[in-house]
């Protein structure tokens, strides 16, 4: 059954409005994948060890922190994040079981928002969109 003619236009422009709404925004491509961690290797939270998920909780509450360097600058001397300012990126231990002193393992996180994984001392990263 065809629509009455009164009610064509308005079903063209509901469908119009609606159109940007079901758009990808905010960075992120059409598989959900924000702008920052493109071209990279992408995990969800939850598939990151419990070590991990533990230190994104604390990064979350603020601390207190385990280890003294928790918190402070990354510099990204290896080049493998997308390039900020200096100050921008601040480094968390990830506790290695096991391990006698902090290990390899980190969370990296960005002033807006953005989160990487580390397994090997910053040889390369993983992007943790949350």
């Amino acid at each position: 059954m065809t629509p009455p003619r009164a009610f064509l236009p308005r079903l063209v422009a509901c469908l119009l409005l609606a159109l940007p709404a079901g758009c990808s925004s905010g960075g992120e491509d059409g598989g959900g994948v924000p702008a920052w961690a493109r071209g990279m290797p992408v995990a969800e939270v939850s598939e990151l060890p419990g070590e991990a998920r533990r230190t994104l909780r604390l990064i979350d509450e603020g601390g207190p922190f385990p280890y003294e360097r928790d918190g402070s600058v990354f510099g990204d001397f290896e080049g493998l994040l997308p390039r900020h300012e200096r100050g921008y990126y601040r480094e968390y231990t990830v506790p290695t079981p096991g391990s006698d002193d902090r290990g390899a393992r980190r969370i990296v996180t960005g002033r807006n928002g953005e989160t990487y994984s580390t397994d090997d001392h910053y040889a390369s990263f993983t992007a943790v969109p949350r």
